[in-house]
C-alpha cells in the first residue's frame, strides 16, 4: 500500500495509479478500509497487515513459494534482485495484536508489521547456511524494495510485534520439511 507514498504512517496520503495492474490489489484494500472508516462506530478498526509468515504459508506468497521450491528441489531461484526487501510480520504477532487492537485500540487504523525490512539476500544466505540449499538470483530480476513500515502507533499502545524473520526462518524450514512427510506421520515426531 505504501509503494508510492512518501511516508508509511497510518495517516499518510496513499497515491495509486488505477491503470497500473500492480495497484489493483492496493485499491481494493483501500476500498475496504474506506468502507470501515466511513462507519461512525469508534470500535470499527482497520489493521494493515504486512507480509505475514508462519507455518503452512500458501505457495502463492513469496516465502511460501521459496520454501516449497527449496524443500522439493534443494534449490531456490529468486526472481527479484538480492537487494529487494520487504517487511515481514509473524502470524504469532498478528494473532496477538489483532485482539488487542479490537478490544483496546485508541485509533481506528493500525500498521501491523515488524517495522524493519529483510532483504532477499539475507533470506538466501540463511537458506544456504541453515538448509544447505543452493540459491541464486535471476540475472534480470528487478530490485523491489518496500519502504519500512512505520509501527510507532502500534508499539506505543501494544509494544513491539517482536517479529524476526531471520530468527524464525530455521523453524519455518523445519516445518516445511515436516510437510514433506506423509499426512499420517507428519506430527508423530513431536
Amino acid at each position: 500500500m505504501y509503494a508510492r507514498a512518501v511516508a508509511t504512517h497510518e495517516d499518510t496520503l496513499l497515491p495509486a495509479i488505477p491503470a497500473d495492474p500492480s495497484d489493483l490489489y492496493n485499491l481494493t484494500k483501500l476500498a475496504g478500509e474506506a468502507l470501515c472508516l466511513a462507519d461512525p462506530r469508534p470500535g470499527v478498526r482497520v489493521a494493515r497487515l504486512s507480509n505475514v509468515y508462519g507455518a503452512g504459508m500458501p505457495a502463492g506468497t513469496f516465502l511460501g513459494q521459496v520454501l516449497r521450491e527449496g524443500s522439493t528441489s534443494g534449490r531456490v531461484v529468486f526472481r527479484q534482485g538480492p537487494a529487494s526487501a520487504k517487511d515481514y510480520v509473524s502470524i504469532a504477532a498478528v494473532v496477538r495484536m489483532l485482539p488487542a487492537i479490537a478490544a483496546a485500540g485508541r485509533h481506528r487504523l493500525y500498521n501491523v508489521a515488524a517495522g524493519r525490512n529483510t532483504s532477499h539476500a539475507a533470506v538466501a544466505e540463511l537458506l544456504r547456511n541453515t538448509a544447505g540449499w543452493r540459491t541464486r538470483f535471476a540475472p534480470d530480476g528487478p530490485t523491489v524494495r518496500q519502504p519500512p513500515i512505520d509501527t510507532a502507533r502500534l508499539e506505543a499502545e501494544f509494544g513491539s510485534t517482536a517479529s524476526d524473520l531471520v530468527g524464525d526462518l530455521p523453524v519455518l524450514l523445519a516445518q516445511a520439511q515436516d510437510c514433506r512427510c506423509s499426512p499420517s506421520t507428519r506430527y508423530m515426531a513431536a
